[in-house]
């Protein structure tokens, strides 16, 4: 019985087929020749839905488009229609502009459930954009109207659509140029995230990072997350601040005049204000746009993530957000938890806490410690690895470092050439080179004849990085335990000072000399040259080894152009695969035990035949 009911669905579609194209012309020229016609304004405005066919959608929306524009100056605001007094309700004219104001509250809303639909036509979603920026542009009484704009992105931000959607493209190609949309996108954004934040709550996602894998969104709360991330990226930065710089906007009777009031934007006028529009200077916009874009990017870090968004986030902060900030360090609480998480979240959040420590003097204790947890042979398959090691070089540049830490990250790097790709060997291999060559206290590394010709220095270097006397002297009465044949480098020590790093020795570099890739053996011959001197030697550019590969590497080699071609030639013919000089205490030959016994049987059986044949023949 209630499923043969119609629905009010399908009575609306049932109405609208009484009308065709030409009868919703009619009725558009009807509503826009005379107030007479008034009544039409509630019927086109029901053609105006995700359902309609997106021809009479088109055509009630140009109609309403061209009723509404003239009229906005006009209308009354929303807060005032809904809250009008007993005197004004006897004035017709009032009561006629507060009816139309509300039709037009109901047509944005309709505009708004077509756009965010994405089954809807991509063209029919085009045009409803332009016609809700044009009411954001004059909306406000000739001015910007942020609360339409702002139900706009609140939308868009709450909906179903994916990252990937045509609006969200159109959105930002078409009208993030204008310098006073994004200003407004700034202040939307910061609302945004507060909201989003309020719902989620919950701290802790950030510290069970998966930093192996990438989360796809699973929830609504996650999507909006990335349809944020998105739109904040595609906001093109500020593009300078003197005075000869030229801004495009939306609305030139904007927000950025002279008596603009920055603490509030909705639109009230005040008493007495000039009608000359008095745009402020470069300086001063971009002032205003470094403090709302601040407010929006420190708001939305104050998310819980999804991984894959906080690690692009952390990828590209150091390039678009730090230079534009108004004041970076507010991003030290956020960088220093990333860089606390360890693994590849570390690695990204390495640039922009370099850039802090670097640019605006910023103060981190434990750095070196967090760096050096880093060397893992993992760290030279990364993606990002080009750029770590870069890094790991500008930070080891400081002539100030202690003789232990910078002997401490030598003999890790040392120790990881042995594990690692021949690609990472060559980067390891540069880093030592440029250590030893600016920290001359290290060159005993080089080469270690006996521990106690270095035991009396290595104390007093370590002993000044700790102020226990009792520990200062321990490594004395340790070293003469400890037998000449024992690396005493501790390769699984965490921190630096207590590695024993001063009383070993390059060795690991040494057996790269043998190393199975030829451009590796040949690289490590630079470090037989005399660092000390420093007029005769220059740093290696890491830059040009640290995006190393096996593909690399062979495009190299097979560019080479060699010389002497190798050929298989032995003056005399090998009797063995390798010489019992390279494996000491092995043999590779086989006795001749067995081969003898059988010789010997098969020559007494052709003496036995050749017995039998003689016989024969004499018979």
């Amino acid at each position: 019985m209630a499923s043969s009911m119609p629905s009010k669905k399908q009575k609306k579609n049932k109405k609208h087929d009484k009308y065709s194209l030409s009868d919703l012309k009619t009725l558009g020229h009807q509503l826009l020749s005379s107030r007479a016609h008034v009544n039409n304004l509630p019927l086109l405005l029901s053609f105006i839905t995700p359902s309609t066919r997106p021809k009479y959608a088109l055509e009630s929306l140009l109609s309403l488009q061209s009723f509404f524009i003239p009229l906005l100056p006009q209308l009354p605001s929303s807060t005032v229609s809904s809250s009008f007094t007993s005197d004004s309700q006897g004035d017709p004219e009032f009561i006629y502009r507060t009816w139309v104001r509300s039709k037009f509250d109901d047509f944005v809303q309709s505009l708004l459930d077509i756009v965010i639909c994405s089954q809807s036509d991509d063209s029919l979603r085009e045009v409803v954009l332009d016609t809700l920026m044009e009411f954001v542009k004059v909306g406000n009484g000739g001015k910007f109207h942020s609360a339409i704009y702002y139900r706009f992105l609140h939308n868009i931000v709450h909906s179903s659509l994916e990252v990937d959607d045509i609006l969200l493209e159109l959105l930002a190609s078409k009208y993030f140029k204008y310098i006073d949309i994004r200003y407004f996108t700034y202040i939307s954004f910061e609302k945004l995230s507060r909201s989003i934040g309020a719902n989620d709550i919950s701290d802790d996602r950030r510290e069970r990072l998966d930093t192996t894998g990438v989360n796809q969104p699973e929830s609504s709360l996650d999507l909006s997350v990335h349809k944020l991330s998105h739109l904040l990226s595609r906001i093109p930065p500020l593009e300078g601040s003197d005075d000869k710089a030229e801004y495009d906007m939306w609305n030139p009777a904007g927000i950025f005049t002279e008596k603009e009031n920055d603490k509030g934007h909705t639109g009230k006028q005040r008493k007495g204000e000039s009608t000359n529009i008095k745009v402020l200077s470069p300086a001063n916009i971009a002032k205003k746009m470094k403090l709302k874009f601040t407010k929006a990017w420190i708001s939305f870090l104050r998310l819980t993530l999804p991984v894959d968004v906080y690690k692009e986030v952390l990828v590209n902060l150091h390039q678009v957000v730090i230079p534009y900030l108004s004041n970076p360090l507010m991003l030290c609480d956020f960088l220093t938890r990333s860089y606390d998480i360890g693994g590849v979240v570390s690695v990204m959040a390495l640039s922009s806490l370099f850039v802090l420590m670097t640019q605006h003097s910023l103060e981190y204790p434990n750095f070196y410690e967090k760096l050096y947890a880093l060397l893992e042979p993992s760290i030279f398959m990364a993606k990002h690895r080009a750029k770590f090691f870069q890094l790991l070089d500008s930070c080891l540049k400081s002539p100030l470092l202690p003789a232990y830490l910078a002997a401490a990250f030598c003999k890790k790097l040392s120790r990881l050439s042995l594990a690692v790709p021949p690609s990472g060997a060559l980067v390891i291999i540069a880093l030592i080179h440029n250590l030893l060559r600016r920290h001359p206290s290290i060159n005993c590394l080089v080469h270690q004849e006996d521990g106690n010709e270095t035991t009396k220095d290595t104390t007093g270097a370590e002993s000044g990085a700790d102020d226990d006397s009792t520990e200062a002297s321990s490594p004395s009465r340790e070293m003469s335990s400890i037998k000449p044949s024992i690396d005493p480098f501790d390769d699984k020590q965490t921190n630096p000072l207590k590695t024993n790093a001063m009383r070993s020795s390059l060795w690991e570099v040494d057996t790269l000399r043998h190393h199975y890739c030829p451009p590796v053996s040949r690289f490590v011959l630079s470090l037989e040259n005399d660092l000390t001197v420093r007029a005769k030697t220059t740093e290696v550019s890491v830059k040009d080894f640290s995006s190393g590969s096996y593909a690399t590497i062979f495009g190299d080699e097979i560019r080479r152009r060699v010389k002497q071609v190798p050929l298989a030639f032995y003056t005399a013919t090998p009797t063995m695969l390798f010489p019992e000089s390279d494996f000491l205490g092995w043999t590779f030959k086989m006795k001749d035990k067995d081969s003898t016994t059988v010789l010997d049987k098969t020559s007494k059986g052709n003496d036995h035949i050749s017995a039998k044949r003689s016989r024969v023949e004499t018979s």
